[in-house]
């Protein structure tokens, strides 16, 4: 295991399945896969009784005996909101990727994906702490455009005109060293401004911010 791996788990009920990404994902040498879980209900079990050993990734499945993937997302993401969510599922339809993401998720990829999708999802979650193709962003642009928008709370300089440049930057999937040099700022003083967006905006998550910027038009979808 490196020093800087990043730490996985999987869950999913079907035991061929999990134990054929876990061998995947076990031949890459920056992750560990430190458990595997085959329900929502042993997930948050194994999550409350180590605490120093918790996971930076999940991927999870989404429909499990007891407690499902969804429920269990929406537990995670209120109690231990530093823990990326990536959903791994049969199921491609706009309800469910909606609901995934409204419940936490930042990253939305289905079963039949390739490996390679797999580990560039994992990778760019753990880099940038989402990743959401162009499809699962026109799914979010297309369900916000359906309901009346709220007033643009640019309207009243509610961001500086810094923070909507590293918005844009952060929605272009830029780490924060790539910002600080497109910016000519510092690293520090980027985490400052991304960490004033999550207030301003009340997000948790950097996957907030991106629905945020979408909903405000800061960001728009081809």
């Amino acid at each position: 295991m490196m020093k800087n791996s990043i730490k996985i788990i999987i869950v999913d009920d079907e035991i061929l399945f999990r134990k054929g990404i876990s061998f995947l994902l076990d031949r890459e040498n920056n992750i560990d896969v430190i458990y595997e879980a085959s329900s929502g209900g042993e997930l948050l079990a194994f999550l409350e009784s180590n605490h120093d050993n918790h996971p930076d990734i999940i991927i999870m499945d989404l429909k499990m005996q007891g407690i499902n993937g969804v429920e269990a997302t929406k537990i995670i993401h209120t109690v231990y909101p530093s823990i990326k969510i990536i959903a791994l599922t049969s199921y491609n339809t706009k309800s469910f990727i909606l609901n995934m993401i409204a419940v936490g998720a930042v990253a939305y990829l289905v079963k039949n994906s390739t490996p390679q999708e797999l580990l560039v999802t994992i990778n760019e979650v753990a880099e940038r702490g989402y990743y959401y193709t162009d499809y699962i962003m026109k799914v979010i642009q297309e369900d916000i455009s359906t309901v009346k928008k709220p007033k643009c709370l640019l309207d009243s300089n509610f961001l500086t005109t810094r923070e909507i440049q590293v918005l844009k930057l952060i929605c272009d999937q830029k780490s924060s060293t790539e910002i600080a040099d497109a910016l000519f700022i510092s690293p520090r003083t980027v985490e400052g401004h991304r960490n004033n967006l999550l207030l301003k905006t009340e997000s948790r998550n950097i996957a907030g911010l991106v629905l945020f910027a979408i909903q405000n038009e800061i960001m728009a979808i081809d």
